[in-house]
């Protein structure tokens, strides 16, 4: 069985996000593999120990984005796949299109993401990159089970549960509750170190990047607005309510008059 897992690098969760001249200050920020993707890399380590196979790990990413990968060959992966060639980075369109081009490389028998990541929260990734490679693909899994080539997924849908099956080549993206990922190892983290990790070009990948080239672009980027105070109303009951009907009519503008 021969699983591709596909990460992103993230913000840790608790990191406060400063914007300075419509851009994201990176300075002493954490980075961390993406949450949902950990849940993905676990069930892949998982599958991998009961059928064999091997699991490889891919991001898209700066430089840095190897820690991320590392922590991945640490927990178990058995190959790792960067791809820091600038021209390849873009939005979601971009990136369906490189991770597709590195998993025409190999034959994968299953392909396994996060459902969304938590920097951006798009929950795009998966389901384009299916479309790209024209396979299956169940989103947002809770629970999953593999006989033969049929998978079968419980999935998240909004408090409710679905359960959809489909035949490998398949894609799925992990939703919380999917498991409990694992902590590296101090072996396993000592091995990583050595492991290599593939570093394809454009070239290599035979993409144009014009082609490729990112469909949307960043025209503003700021914090929420200051929390007003909140406001604290005087009189009776019956003044009270007609004060309250009037704030969210003439300012709230949340009532229709």
């Amino acid at each position: 069985m021969n699983i591709l897992v596909c990460l992103k690098q993230t913000f840790a969760t608790e990191e406060a996000v400063r914007i300075r001249d419509g851009r994201v200050l990176e300075d002493g920020v954490k980075w961390v593999i993406n949450p949902y993707d950990e849940y993905a890399l676990e069930e892949a380590i998982r599958i991998r120990e009961k059928a064999g196979g091997e699991v490889t790990v891919v991001a898209i990413g700066p430089a840095r984005t190897e820690s991320a990968l590392r922590t991945a060959l640490a927990m178990g992966a058995d190959h790792a796949v960067l791809v820091d060639d600038e021209r390849l980075h873009g939005d979601e369109h971009t990136t369906a299109k490189v991770l597709a081009a590195i998993a025409r490389r190999k034959a994968y028998d299953l392909i396994l993401a996060g459902y969304m990541a938590v920097d951006n929260g798009a929950g795009q990734g998966g389901a384009r990159l299916a479309e790209e490679l024209g396979i299956p693909h169940i989103g947002a899994v809770t629970k999953l089970d593999l006989e033969g080539g049929v998978l079968r997924a419980e999935r998240d849908a909004e408090g409710d549960t679905v359960v959809v099956e489909a035949e490998l080549p398949a894609l799925i993206t992990a939703q919380q509750g999917l498991n409990e990922p694992r902590y590296p190892s101090l072996p396993g983290i000592m091995k990583a170190k050595k492991k290599p990790i593939d570093r394809p070009r454009a070239e290599d990948l035979g993409l144009d990047p014009g082609e490729i080239a990112a469909r949307t672009r960043v025209i503003g980027l700021g914090g929420p607005p200051p929390r007003q105070p909140g406001r604290k109303l005087e009189g009776g009951a019956a003044e009270q309510a007609r004060e309250l009907v009037r704030l969210l009519t003439e300012e709230a503008r949340v009532i229709r008059p």
